[in-house]
């Protein structure tokens, strides 16, 4: 009998209410990659939607595809089954209507600024001009701390810094859906708290919608609408939360929430959870 089967209902479990259009629909995805040993399936049918202005946090166990599926959503590694859609139109491959942030903090063009960065994005993507994609870079650098550092250099910037700027840049593009693979992972723990809550203000304030990658609980659910908890490798859909407005870090159902989905994700065969990092499947 699978893992998932013995496993408790949980107590949130159904997809929270939606009246939004779907701004990103994954449809019977099944992704697999090629290894010395043969061919792998990170992620076996899975299907979920994000409806636009939400934030959907993708939590699992090391190694169960979560980054790999991000990768997918980004266009960079085609499904071996199923589909995935943005605003009703098929991925086929990258584009600035998807924006990704990584954990590395070398994501950066080191030979541009911290205002030259956001500003060659926004070229890029926007099709603005020079004087226009400054002015928006300048704005930008403001919103996220970095206003007094706008014309320092990627090597001067600590990681946080660095976190903030690749924000910047994926904030001021206007994608219609950010994606982002534990971004603050690298970070150190007062750090990536701080980095949390300026997300999550920054995505308030914009109503951005955004899929968001990580292996912490905490995280999933402070900075997440909704939680999808992917099962141990291969990666299959075990649950799914609705994080509510009074469910929110520090609260009593916070930490009911949080032992609930913890107790869930070790409810799997034992080690299931170890193997190294998810990037360890990514081979795109």
């Amino acid at each position: 009998m699978p893992a998932e089967s013995r496993m408790p209902p949980p107590i949130a479990g159904r997809p929270a209410p939606r009246s939004a259009p779907a701004a990103l629909a994954v449809d019977h995805v099944t992704l697999r990659y090629a290894t010395a040993a043969g061919i792998v399936t990170a992620v076996e049918d899975v299907s979920f939607t994000i409806g636009t202005g939400e934030r959907l946090a993708l939590l699992g166990p090391s190694g169960c595809g979560k980054s790999t599926l991000l990768r997918a959503v980004g266009g960079f590694l085609k499904p071996a089954s199923g589909e995935i859609r943005l605003g009703g139109l098929p991925v086929k491959g990258p584009g600035p209507d998807r924006m990704v942030v990584f954990q590395e903090f070398d994501q950066l063009l080191p030979w541009r600024t911290v205002a030259g960065n956001i500003a060659f994005a926004l070229r890029r993507a926007r099709g603005l001009s020079r004087a226009e994609a400054h002015a928006v870079a300048l704005d930008w650098a403001g919103r996220v701390g970095l206003a007094k550092f706008a014309d320092a250099y990627p090597h001067t910037l600590s990681g946080g810094m660095k976190q903030r700027v690749a924000i910047a840049r994926a904030f001021a593009v206007q994608p219609a859906i950010l994606l982002m693979d534990e971004p603050f992972a690298a970070l150190d723990a007062l750090s990536r708290r701080r980095m949390q809550d300026e997300l999550l203000g920054l995505c308030e304030e914009t109503g951005a919608t955004c899929l968001f990658v990580t292996h912490a609980i905490d995280e999933a659910l402070h900075v997440g609408t909704r939680v999808l908890v992917l099962s141990p490798h291969p990666g299959r859909i075990a649950a799914e939360y609705e994080v509510s407005e009074a469910t929110r870090r520090g609260t009593a159902p916070f930490g009911l929430l949080e032992a609930e989905i913890q107790a869930r994700l070790f409810a799997g065969p034992r080690g299931a959870d170890e193997g190294g990092s998810d990037h360890e499947d990514d081979h795109v």
